[in-house]
């Protein structure tokens, strides 16, 4: 253990490290200043905008003519104004997080939840029965489509946020039918629709399939306990075909957790959970075509899929009897998109990708296959760099549309009518955060980028309506929210609706996070990160330092947009200098710096941040680096350990909360993701329970008893290896 002093003891600095991950308080003023942060805007016909900012402390209501820019007040009058028409949709876009949304039949019939993914492609989610509701996760810009008890379509509804409430009755239907902002794919109205010639039903684990005036036929035999076929098939587009799916099973894998004081009763209750594990037996697809009229069965050749970890994003080419799906080889070395053809019977592959580490299918997966149905735009790192491509799905051709040493972080929308696609970005501006997202318009002819934000600082966009003009809201940890509204057509500005002051937060005692910046293990590379200070701050004194640590590959975590308020503050109120650094093997950087996690997940970049803290502290006496603690949760409980396992002669404490400690203790899809398959010594060698007996320092291990996200039984293994 160590023997050095921290300001009132390594005991008690781990404890107050604990009561803090124990509460949600913030500081006392700052949660009551009105800065700005939303400019509530109500999009109105004639180009104008309707907006509220706070001008000498009091809330005004705003309205700007978007062409030019000019401001007015509005004195009240709000009365008789109409929403902008908006924009035809035909299916999902990702604007950005999880919004919920509950559906409310308001109607007579039984109603059909379909989910429409970015391609059009209806993807259903249940029943809803006449005046029941459901309330679903979705995401903003996600769109549904509400089927009738005849298949026609009832109305439309795209997610977002503040809309919680989908209402399916005849104002809904009504309002749908005559704005037609939604369009069926291809600009095909219901009536010219091709149904499906049949219906599909399972007995017994078998398909059978029901055409009309005819006798219900069995179309497979092989089904058996443990592998059986599925119901929810994917007709062609002319109904003359469809793909299902045989699925072998996965293992049974119990996990058990005991309630030690339920709300019912004394004495405990255990309670078991399928919860699989890295090298566990997986479920097994295995995807056949099927002929409506004769029952034909083809087969996807499985020598192009030996050992699927998923086969998803099912697609049928729009005028020819051809299945697209999407390959994740187990491993996840491996992503491909698979072809089936109905006429011939041939599987082909159209897009092969692989890595000598990972593919990041969770992080860095897009695929939009066009609506002529022989182009695709893929997603790749080939580069070095996260990019996209155009793919001809014919000659497998792939021209990039994207390139440059920055990454695309996600795609919000394909506009293949007007031949662009819409991007976040990373990394554009060589003298601004790497991290700050940005956003951009891809002409998907020559590639050209048109930049829709400038600022420095990370953007979000609220799009009006029809789409012509969208507002720009960016900040920084240290720079409060600015408001923008700009021209969608090439990006310009029309005017600064709104720029924050956060001067009364500042002299209530509320300090900004500074921004630092320092080269990592190879001397070259910038590691980024924050350091929040005390409110009463003195910079004579000298302050233990103390690291809020999560280092998942899955994504960064160091924040970038300008909050109030943080956990990390009530730690910096303690009387400690507290850090947040994004080390190599996090996310969305370049390939390389990511690949250090790869079946490294024990480095946790703990050399860059290191050498981060050293830097900082060079010209930042009063960081007392003799004094280092460290806390985390989950991934980062794991890596809060490993801090004292590994690098005992810089931490002197730690604060673990839930940690996965050994990854093979924690769920299959994260850990075989980074750590690999099969399972090798690798995920002995960096677990923190075979490495416990190195442990320098003082550690406080936290753990949920009922924790369905990460195995309580991790940290006990941890605690039992101590003892």
């Amino acid at each position: 253990m160590s023997d050095r002093r921290t300001l009132a003891g390594n005991h008690f600095f781990a404890l107050s490290i604990l009561l803090v991950c124990m509460t949600s308080t913030v500081s006392a003023g700052a949660q009551r200043m009105v800065i700005d942060e939303h400019v509530n805007p109500r999009w109105i016909d004639e180009d104008q905008l309707e907006f509220s900012r706070t001008e000498n402390g009091e809330a005004t209501r705003l309205r700007i003519d978007r062409e030019t820019g000019m401001i007015s007040r509005l004195n009240g009058e709000t009365q008789g104004v109409r929403r902008a028409p908006g924009r035809r949709v035909t299916g999902s876009t990702t604007r950005g997080g999880e919004v919920p949304i509950i559906f409310k039949n308001g109607t007579t019939q039984t109603i059909s939840l379909m989910w429409v993914d970015s391609n059009g492609t209806e993807i259903p989610y249940g029943e809803l029965g006449a005046g029941k509701r459901r309330r679903m996760g979705t995401y903003d810009g996600h769109a549904w489509r509400i089927l009738g008890e005849n298949g026609g379509t009832l109305t439309a509804f795209i997610a977002e946020p503040g809309r919680p409430s989908a209402v399916i009755d005849e104002r809904s239907m009504a309002e749908w039918k005559a704005s037609r902002v939604w369009q069926e794919k291809d600009d095909l109205d219901e009536s010219s629709r091709t149904k499906p010639r049949a219906s599909v039903t399972t007995r017994d684990g078998d398909l059978w399939i029901e055409r009309p005036a005819a006798e219900p036929v069995r179309l497979t035999e092989d089904a058996r306990p443990g592998s059986r076929w599925r119901q929810n098939v994917v007709f062609s587009p002319d109904g003359r075909h469809f793909l299902a799916w045989k699925v072998d099973a996965p293992q049974r894998h119990p996990v058990h957790l005991l309630e030690i004081m339920p709300e019912d009763r004394v004495e405990p209750v255990l309670e078991t959970i399928q919860y699989l594990k890295p090298g566990d037996r997986i479920a097994h697809p295995h995807p056949a075509v099927f002929e409506v009229e004769t029952g034909r069965r083809i087969d996807l050749d499985a020598e192009l899929a030996p050992n699927p970890w998923s086969i998803n994003r099912i697609s049928w080419h729009p005028t020819e009897s051809k299945v697209r799906m999407l390959y994740n080889q187990r491993g996840h070395q491996v992503l491909r998109l698979l072809e089936i053809d109905a006429v011939s019977g041939e599987s082909r592959v159209l897009i092969d990708e692989t890595s000598d580490t990972f593919i990041d299918y969770a992080g860095k997966d897009f695929l939009h296959v066009m609506r002529d149905g022989d182009r695709a735009i893929w997603m790749t790192e080939r580069s070095g760099w996260n990019h996209l491509e155009m793919v001809d799905l014919r000659s497998g051709e792939r021209t990039p549309l994207t390139s440059g040493e920055w990454v695309v972080r996600a795609v919000d929308e394909v506009d293949e009518a007007a031949g662009t696609l819409r991007i976040r970005a990373l990394g554009l501006d060589a003298d601004q955060d790497p991290y700050h997202v940005h956003h951009a318009m891809i002409d998907l002819d020559t590639g050209a980028l048109t930049r829709l934000t400038e600022g420095d600082g990370t953007h979000e966009l609220e799009f009006a309506p029809d789409g012509r003009h969208y507002i720009d809201r960016w900040s920084r940890v240290d720079l409060p929210p600015v408001h923008e509204l700009r021209r969608t057509r090439d990006g310009s500005l029309v005017a600064v609706l709104a720029e924050a002051d956060h001067g009364p937060l500042l002299d209530s005692g509320w300090r900004e996070p500074i921004r630092f910046k320092a080269k990592g293990r190879d001397g070259i590379t910038d590691i980024w990160g924050v350091i929040i200070t005390p409110r009463d701050f003195d910079p004579e004194e000298r302050y233990p330092v103390v690291e809020h640590i999560y280092a998942g590959p899955h994504d960064h975590f160091v924040p970038k947009k300008f909050n109030r308020n943080s956990r990390m503050r009530d730690v910096a109120a303690l009387g400690m200098v507290v850090v947040q650094i994004d080390g190599m093997g996090t996310n969305w950087r370049s390939k390389a710096f990511h690949d250090v996690a790869w079946k490294n997940l024990g480095d946790s970049g703990f050399p860059d941040r290191i050498a981060w803290m050293k830097a900082a502290a060079d010209t930042r006496p009063w960081m007392d680096l003799d004094h280092v603690g460290i806390y985390g949760g989950s991934a980062g409980g794991q890596s809060a350990m490993r801090a004292l396992l590994a690098h005992g002669d810089f931490y002197d404490a730690a604060v673990a909360d839930c940690g996965c400690h050994d990854n093979r203790m924690d769920k299959i899809w994260w850990n075989e993701l980074w750590m690999g398959w099969p399972v090798g010594e690798h995920y002995a060698e960096q677990s923190n329970v075979t490495n416990a007996h190195r442990l320098e320092g003082d550690l406080l291990l936290i753990l949920g008893g009922m924790d369905r996200n990460v195995d309580p039984a991790s940290t006990l293994q941890v605690v039992e290896a101590l003892v």
